[in-house]
């Protein structure tokens, strides 16, 4: 898999490297047909329209790669998101894709916290998708078992129709196949252009959310060896960086209750300074202490 996810410590022309191939492999012509579930799922919009509408954010889309591979990354933005504004609002594959591609244009421009929003819209959708496709197979697994039951009227008038009946379920299943891998492909991009953009974006929230999608992505089987290396070494360099910073965050969080409460107990001849916190090693609880100045 291609992906523009690197290290912080990546040159940019390493960056520049990994920039031509971001987005290419994203376009897929229009279908036939749509399924019946996404048929059914907007039943206001004609088929006829549906896949008018797709053809045109197809062909929007492909104007945008050529602009993101011309490194034209705001107007490769405005185009990908004119062919999202088009695109059935029920296809979220097609939809994820663009939202990457978006995320992936953002990170070129260093926007990293519209690379974050833009990521997760496409995780967001593909979590969509996961849902509908386990609702599919069980629906599927059901009607097996239906069939199964039905033993007494397999005659030989019947069985001439198996065969035909046998191929379209062999590649009803070869497509659910490919739409899985598919997904799969997409969700490693957008984990890797999140994570990316969250330790970029810095923060404890930031780096904590990037080092659990570096470890969902080392759960995969389908990253390039490049990402797999990058994984692995931000797997290694991020829970201090992410401990340093919760720590920083908790010390200025502090700092600030200490203000608030000093300026509330000034009138009374007292501050902060008065209250201690023990530890109790047992339980891991705090007891606050009064003492006399």
């Amino acid at each position: 898999m291609s992906s523009d996810a690197q290290t912080p410590t990546q040159s940019k022309d390493d960056t520049a490297k990994n920039a031509a191939s971001g987005t290419e492999d994203d376009v897929a012509a229009p279908p036939e047909r749509f399924a019946p579930e996404e048929e059914a799922a907007c039943k206001q919009l004609p088929l006829a329209t549906a896949l008018e509408l797709l053809g045109e954010s197809n062909e929007k889309k492909t104007q945008a790669n050529a602009l993101f591979s011309s490194a034209k990354y705001e107007n490769a933005i405005n185009k990908y998101e004119e062919a999202a504004s088009v695109c059935p609002h029920y296809l979220d594959y097609e939809l994820a894709v663009l939202q990457s591609n978006i995320s992936a244009c953002h990170l070129k421009l260093e926007q990293w916290k519209d690379a974050i929003s833009s990521a997760t819209k496409a995780l967001d959708g593909l979590g969509r998708l996961d849902v509908a496709a386990a609702e599919e197979l069980a629906e599927a697994e059901k009607k097996q078992a239906e069939d199964d039951d039905i033993e007494d009227e397999i005659v030989s008038s019947g069985a001439q129709n198996s065969a035909p009946a046998a191929k379209a379920e062999s590649e009803a299943e070869l497509a659910r196949r490919k739409r899985k891998d598919d997904v799969a492909r997409i969700r490693a991009k957008a984990l890797m252009r999140r994570a990316r953009a969250r330790s970029e974006q810095g923060g404890w929230a930031n780096l904590s959310g990037a080092e659990e999608d570096y470890k969902k992505l080392s759960t995969m089987d389908n990253l390039s060896p490049a990402d797999r290396k990058i994984v692995m070494t931000q797997l290694r360099v991020l829970p201090p960086k992410s401990k340093a910073a919760q720590e920083k965050e908790m010390a200025e969080m502090w700092g600030k209750l200490k203000d608030l409460g000093n300026g509330i107990l000034k009138p009374f001849g007292l501050s902060t300074d008065n209250f201690k916190m023990d530890k109790d090693e047992k339980t891991g609880g705090y007891s606050m202490n009064f003492k006399q100045s």
